[in-house]
């Protein structure tokens, strides 16, 4: 069973792929596309909440340079309405987990 951030990961994965299909005309993720999915599996590797994460757009703490968090949002804005087609388990978890209201605890504090 995959973690909460395994998840995660791999739905910034599909809606980054997505994007890129439609948007840049790749079968694969073309470079630009590429290093916006490394930094976001950099960032959650480092979330505070991990596991007991809500959604980014929910979370108090904002880990993405301003930059690539509007990024990530035109690309959320773009693939979201077409994981329903594509990924349509994803999606859902997706929203079950959007449901959350606050993160649990994060794990450097007690």
């Amino acid at each position: 069973m995959q973690t909460r951030i395994e998840r995660e990961k791999q739905t910034i994965q599909d809606m980054i792929a997505l994007y890129c299909r439609k948007h840049h005309n790749s079968s694969s993720l073309c470079p630009e596309c590429l290093d916006l999915l490394k930094y976001a599996h950099q960032r959650l590797n480092k979330c505070p909440y991990q596991n007991g994460k809500t959604t980014c757009a929910k979370c108090l703490v904002h880990c993405y340079h301003p930059q690539r968090r509007n990024k990530i949002k035109i690309i959320m804005r773009s693939s979201g309405p077409r994981m329903l087609f594509y990924h349509p388990v994803a999606a859902i978890r997706y929203l079950f987990d959007k449901r959350r209201r606050e993160p649990i605890t994060p794990l450097n504090k007690k």
